[in-house]
Protein backbone atom coordinates (compact mmCIF):
# COMPACT_ATOMS: atom_id res chain seq x y z
CA UNK A 1 0.00 0.00 0.00
CA UNK A 2 1.05 3.44 -0.99
CA UNK A 3 0.63 5.98 1.73
CA UNK A 4 0.95 9.18 0.98
CA UNK A 5 0.29 12.84 3.01
CA UNK A 6 -1.41 15.40 1.51
CA UNK A 7 -3.17 18.92 2.87
CA UNK A 8 -6.21 20.50 1.78
CA UNK A 9 -6.12 21.05 -1.79
CA UNK A 10 -3.98 19.15 -2.78
CA UNK A 11 -4.45 16.12 -5.30
CA UNK A 12 -2.87 13.12 -6.40
CA UNK A 13 -3.15 11.37 -9.27
CA UNK A 14 -4.22 7.66 -10.57
CA UNK A 15 -3.03 6.72 -13.75
CA UNK A 16 -3.75 9.31 -16.67
CA UNK A 17 -7.13 10.19 -16.18
CA UNK A 18 -8.09 10.01 -12.41
CA UNK A 19 -7.22 13.18 -10.01
CA UNK A 20 -8.12 12.82 -6.20
CA UNK A 21 -8.37 15.97 -4.40
CA UNK A 22 -8.48 16.97 -0.48
CA UNK A 23 -11.42 19.34 0.25
CA UNK A 24 -11.41 19.54 3.58
CA UNK A 25 -10.02 17.70 6.89
CA UNK A 26 -12.18 18.93 9.83
CA UNK A 27 -11.32 16.24 12.66
CA UNK A 28 -11.18 12.82 11.56
CA UNK A 29 -13.03 13.18 8.71
CA UNK A 30 -11.54 14.05 5.46
CA UNK A 31 -13.73 14.79 2.74
CA UNK A 32 -11.98 13.82 -0.81
CA UNK A 33 -13.16 14.68 -4.42
CA UNK A 34 -12.61 12.11 -7.39
CA UNK A 35 -12.11 13.08 -10.85
CA UNK A 36 -12.30 9.98 -13.10
CA UNK A 37 -14.05 9.15 -16.51
CA UNK A 38 -17.53 7.85 -16.53
CA UNK A 39 -16.45 5.10 -17.12
CA UNK A 40 -14.72 4.17 -13.82
CA UNK A 41 -16.91 2.96 -10.99
CA UNK A 42 -16.31 4.70 -8.17
CA UNK A 43 -18.25 3.82 -4.79
CA UNK A 44 -17.63 4.00 -0.97
CA UNK A 45 -16.23 0.45 0.56
CA UNK A 46 -19.04 -0.22 2.27
CA UNK A 47 -21.13 0.64 -0.50
CA UNK A 48 -19.06 -1.77 -2.59
CA UNK A 49 -19.50 -4.76 -0.05
CA UNK A 50 -23.18 -4.31 0.15
CA UNK A 51 -23.58 -4.27 -3.90
CA UNK A 52 -20.98 -7.64 -3.72
CA UNK A 53 -23.00 -9.27 -1.20
CA UNK A 54 -26.72 -8.68 -3.05
CA UNK A 55 -24.81 -9.94 -6.51
CA UNK A 56 -23.62 -13.12 -5.03
CA UNK A 57 -26.70 -13.57 -3.16
CA UNK A 58 -28.44 -12.65 -6.42
CA UNK A 59 -26.03 -15.99 -7.87
CA UNK A 60 -27.32 -18.54 -5.40
CA UNK A 61 -30.79 -17.73 -5.82
CA UNK A 62 -29.94 -18.28 -10.10
CA UNK A 63 -28.22 -21.27 -9.25
CA UNK A 64 -31.12 -22.57 -6.89
CA UNK A 65 -34.16 -21.92 -9.49
CA UNK A 66 -31.48 -23.49 -12.52
CA UNK A 67 -30.99 -26.94 -9.73
CA UNK A 68 -34.77 -26.59 -8.90
CA UNK A 69 -36.21 -26.45 -12.20
CA UNK A 70 -33.64 -28.96 -13.26
CA UNK A 71 -35.13 -31.19 -10.86
CA UNK A 72 -38.42 -30.21 -12.21
CA UNK A 73 -37.42 -31.78 -15.38
CA UNK A 74 -37.98 -28.03 -16.56
CA UNK A 75 -36.08 -25.77 -18.14
CA UNK A 76 -34.97 -22.39 -15.99
CA UNK A 77 -36.97 -19.08 -17.23
CA UNK A 78 -34.75 -15.82 -17.51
Amino acid sequence: MLVLSRRTGESIVIGNDITITVLEVRGDVIRLGIDAPRSVVVHRQEVYEQIAEVNRQATVSAEQASSFAAHLGQKPTD
